[in-house]
């Protein structure tokens, strides 16, 4: 039977307080998810890669000695959402039917901007995949810009909305200006 109490901190929405990576003693497992149906699921993620202006610069000027910094991490999100399920223990292997990710500069706050869209027409949600694609992104930027800036830090990473499935659609709460908080 389903835990209908509501859950503080999540969107106010309801669900189980039981958790299905784990099994009734509370070992870990692969959740069974052939019964479920198929549907089309989306998730968003969203990070940042603060860093020193010039850095920034640079980046933005193309001029670091790795080359295009923004497309190679965008392709380099590309490839690990792909291969969540090879890092991820007990994700499953999923056909992903589309994987987005963009790099955008942001002077204004002397970081990079990262999210990443997933799609999928599946039985298992595409959250894991779209966080493994932000976070291997800002890690990209970081081994191509750290000859010059070492203190570049990966921050903010978070799951900004999904949809499809038997939960539904979630998005996160609002923080300040986060893309989240706009209309």
């Amino acid at each position: 039977m389903r835990d209908t109490r509501a859950v503080k901190g999540y969107n106010s929405t309801m669900m189980s307080d039981r958790l299905t990576h784990l099994d009734e003693s509370g070992r870990a497992r692969m959740v069974d998810v052939g019964a479920k149906d198929v549907t089309e699921r989306v998730a968003v993620a969203r990070g940042r890669v603060t860093m020193r202006p010039a850095t920034l610069a640079l980046i933005i000027a193309g001029e670091l000695p790795k080359g295009d910094v923004l497309t190679v991490a965008q392709i380099a999100g590309v490839m690990a959402a792909k291969r969540t399920s090879e890092l991820i223990p007990l994700c499953h292997p999923l056909l992903l039917n589309q994987v987005v990710v963009t790099c955008a500069p942001n002077p204004a706050e002397s970081c990079i901007d990262i999210e990443a869209t997933v799609r999928v027409s599946g039985k298992t949600g595409v959250e894991m995949e779209a966080l493994t694609a932000v976070t291997v992104a800002g890690l990209t930027l970081y081994d191509m810009a750290k000859a010059v800036d070492r203190g570049m830090r990966l921050t903010d990473v978070r799951l900004a909305r999904k949809s499809g499935g038997r939960s539904g659609d979630w998005r996160a709460e609002p923080e300040g200006n986060s893309p989240e908080a706009q209309p």
